[in-house]
């Protein structure tokens, strides 16, 4: 799975209590978690990071860059209100709602 495409597979759902602790490992500030994707997704540098077995990826070097058009497409869902914020925040890293522009 990378961040320009959606999962095929059901994913394997992220523990919630696991949620107000994670932090994107490149810049230190909260992901939008989109659960039927398995995607933890940083909206500010268009990086994603997979879920695998309900364990989160995050690592730098395996994140995936979204383009424009996914991108596009994340920011809408999680407007929506499709995704979680990470770190216990209701915005993500001063974005707007579900830390969005």
């Amino acid at each position: 799975m990378t961040a320009t495409e959606p999962r095929r597979e059901e994913a394997a759902t992220l523990d919630a209590r696991l949620l107000p602790l994670l932090a994107c490992p490149v810049d230190k500030e909260a992901l939008l978690y989109f659960p039927g994707d398995g995607l933890l997704y940083n909206p500010r540098l268009r990086l994603g990071y997979r879920v695998e077995d309900g364990i989160p990826v995050l690592l730098a070097g395996e994140a995936e860059q979204a383009g424009a058009e996914r991108h596009a497409t994340l920011t809408a869902r999680a407007r929506r209100g499709e995704a979680a914020a990470t770190l216990g925040r209701g915005e993500a890293a001063g974005h707007g709602e579900n830390g969005v522009e």
